[in-house]
């Protein structure tokens, strides 16, 4: 396993639709593509749709697929998870989706005001003890205000029900508009929201609902974060999931 990550590591560096900034090219400084991704990367002037969190890029690779008329950027720091999208958008020869890897704090670092038209956040990790690292907490928010075009639209899907109504609880609060708002998805026909990812698969096969808010940040005012109690849900990454289902099973043959 150790070998597969470090050949796709190695790739990574050469992938043409890969960009990996280093800390000194984002930290207090503007990266050379910030305001340049049209020109530079896509070579036209269509939208760029940026999706937080990408995981082995099937989301962006397949809304790229849909809207080959739209530029496409998967972000996300675990680059052996990336090397599966973007090396089957290399092999498609899907020249509107890119990746990205580095942490989403550093957005403004890289993208100029408004240069983002939509935003995708898919499966984040709800971090349920810290709204700080919520991804569609009050800090991520504002930050996403600062790259977002006006009227941009937020996309959020996600498997945890406290997230869910932890960043309806946030948007009710700031007064934010609202497009769409649902605890079960897959009741709705919309073809952008039948893009299934490999994790999100296994939620579903489990018995897990995915929730769904489309939304924007409206006025750009300070945003305030919800003082409400919210229960907590049994969400767990897919690796604790394994994990602890190999445990268990363990047990269970020794048990036997």
């Amino acid at each position: 396993m150790a070998k597969k990550k470090l050949a796709r590591f190695a790739e990574m560096e050469v992938l043409p639709n890969v960009f990996q900034p280093k800390h000194e090219e984002v930290f207090r400084t503007d990266y050379p593509l910030k305001g340049k991704w049209n020109e530079e990367v896509f070579h036209n002037d269509h939208p760029i749709i940026l999706e937080i969190g990408c995981g082995k890029g099937e989301y962006t690779v397949e809304l790229g697929k849909l809207y080959p008329e739209k530029n496409f950027i998967g972000l996300d720091i675990k680059g052996a998870r990336m090397w599966k999208g973007a090396k089957t958008a290399v092999e498609n020869g899907m020249n509107n989706v890119a990746f990205l890897r580095m942490y989403a704090e550093m957005l403004e670092s890289v993208f100029a005001p408004g240069e983002i038209a939509e935003l995708w956040i898919t499966f984040p990790d709800p971090q349920m003890a810290k709204a700080r690292k919520r991804l569609s907490g009050t800090r991520f928010l504002s930050l996403y205000r600062k790259i977002l075009a006006p009227q941009a639209v937020i996309h959020l899907k996600t498997d945890s029900l406290f997230l869910y109504r932890y960043t309806s609880a946030l948007i009710e609060l700031n007064h934010l508009p609202v497009e769409v708002r649902t605890e079960d998805l897959y009741g709705c026909e919309d073809k952008i929201l039948s893009i299934k990812t490999f994790y999100e698969k296994q939620w579903l096969s489990r018995g897990k609902q995915i929730k769904y808010l489309r939304f924007s940040l409206g006025e750009d005012i300070p945003l305030t974060e919800p003082d409400v109690e919210i229960e907590k849900d049994d969400y767990h990454s897919e690796t604790r999931y394994m994990n602890s289902h190999l445990v268990h099973g363990n047990k269970a043959i020794r048990n036997n």
